[in-house]
């Protein structure tokens, strides 16, 4: 898309005009035309003054000044804005504002690591099985006891080779029948990553003894 500095010079040069021509009928320095063709405005002290030139300088190369000063308004502040952006970043982005913002990022990313490794060490290790009663292992009169324990609630847990089904705190409770001297009880959980722990338990009943 042209700018109004570019079609400005294409007429300039169609009409076969120099800028020091263009000086001589239109009473504007040289060095301001030049500028206009370049769109570079930082030399004016207003818009006002810009336009008012334009608008001269149009009129003068037979192009309508309206449409070259609806062009100019359009290529002056698309550079206004990117100017005031810029400004805008040099003035937020000072030396303090920038170690701010790279320790909030390596904060951020720190946190994500962090994240990252605990979802990893989850997905790397085994369910863990916790019995939660009964308290002591020895028993005397007790033909069943009954073990209650918690794991992951996602896992798929058997006691003594039977499946036993868990409530949404994780926690299950299974009826185990006790015989006289030691009895061994294993419990195995398979977590929803597909590891395996495996908890041995022994528990005894004193046989009677004989009078």
């Amino acid at each position: 898309m042209l700018t109004v500095g570019e079609i400005l010079k294409k007429q300039r040069e169609k009409k076969g005009y120099t800028l020091s021509q263009v000086e001589k009928e239109i009473k504007i320095r040289q060095k301001f035309l030049a500028a206009i063709e370049e769109n570079n405005w930082k030399d004016f002290s207003s818009k006002v003054y810009i336009a008012g030139i334009v608008k001269n300088y149009s009129k003068f190369l037979g192009i309508d000044p309206q449409k070259a000063y609806a062009y100019f308004s359009r290529d002056y502040e698309k550079k206004e804005e990117i100017g005031f952006k810029k400004k805008l970043a040099d003035h937020y982005l000072t030396p303090a504002t920038k170690k701010a913002a790279l320790a909030i990022l390596i904060f951020i990313f720190g946190l994500f690591f962090l994240y990252f490794g605990y979802q990893l060490k989850l997905f790397l290790t085994p369910p863990k099985i916790t019995i939660l009663a009964p308290q002591k292992t020895i028993f005397n009169k007790e033909n069943v006891i009954k073990i209650t324990g918690q794991t992951e609630k996602e896992a798929v847990v058997t006691v003594a080779g039977q499946r036993v089904f868990l409530n949404e705190q994780g926690l299950f409770e299974f009826n185990f029948p006790l015989k006289p001297g030691k009895n061994l009880v294993v419990i195995e959980a398979i977590g929803a990553n597909g590891k395996k722990s495996i908890l041995r338990k022994e528990y005894f009943k004193q046989e009677k003894t004989k009078l």
